[in-house]
């Protein structure tokens, strides 16, 4: 089974909301950081790819029909050359928000996660992400909120660059069904878009953060 669905996003731009639409649409299982935390295999093979490794593409994402969030969203270039009849999505969310939210959880999750987490896995995959993430992404100043936002731009900017227009969809998850739908040229569903992974359901998961406040 190839990629059909390659995400681009960045963490805390909607990927899990994007998730579970992309299964109910049919495109399931789609991969994301939580099947990684899941799976000393999924460990194991990011943690190569993360230490430069050449890893097999094919069988990180066997069972997989697409892909959103961190760590796989760092190398969606590479996974865009691997599984050329792909389609690439690209989630946005206002950079103030976007920051907001990544300051609140995914910083404070990845650099406490690594040593906090009581879960063996959950260790495990904050390392991950506090070294693909804060250290290869944002070169370990994620908290410089300047910094940050100046990476999340470019990084915008290098995927609508780099990937034809016919091939890419810049996506905000709060449109809803219609364009992704559009898009993957499937019928519009009866349900409601699904929302999830909130500030708060985030920091509810980590009992290690008790002193962040959700909104």
């Amino acid at each position: 089974m190839a990629l059909k669905i390659i995400g681009a996003g960045f963490g805390r731009t909607g990927t899990h909301s994007l998730k579970s639409a992309l299964e109910l649409l049919g495109f399931g299982p789609c991969h994301h950081m939580y099947e990684v935390r899941r799976s000393a295999e999924q460990i194991a093979f990011w943690t190569a790819a993360a230490q430069g490794e050449a890893v097999d593409w094919d069988l990180g994402f066997a069972g997989y029909e697409a892909q959103v969030d961190w760590p796989a969203a760092h190398y969606w270039q590479a996974l865009a050359a691997h599984f050329p009849e792909a389609k690439v999505i690209l989630t946005t969310r206002d950079p103030e928000a976007w920051y907001a939210s990544i300051s609140r959880t995914i910083l404070p999750a990845s650099e406490l996660g690594r040593t906090e987490d009581p879960d063996p896995m959950g260790r495990a995959g904050s390392d991950l992400i506090y070294k693909i993430a804060l250290q290869q992404i944002f070169g370990g100043r994620l908290a410089d909120k300047a910094h940050a936002l100046t990476v999340y731009a470019a990084h915008l900017q290098k995927v609508r660059d780099t990937i034809p227009a016919s091939r890419l969809l810049v996506y905000d998850v709060r449109d809803g069904w219609a364009p992704l739908c559009d898009f993957l040229r499937v019928p519009l569903p009866d349900q409601p878009f699904p929302s999830g992974n909130s500030t708060a359901e985030f920091l509810a998961r980590k009992s290690y953060l008790k002193g962040a406040q959700a909104k």
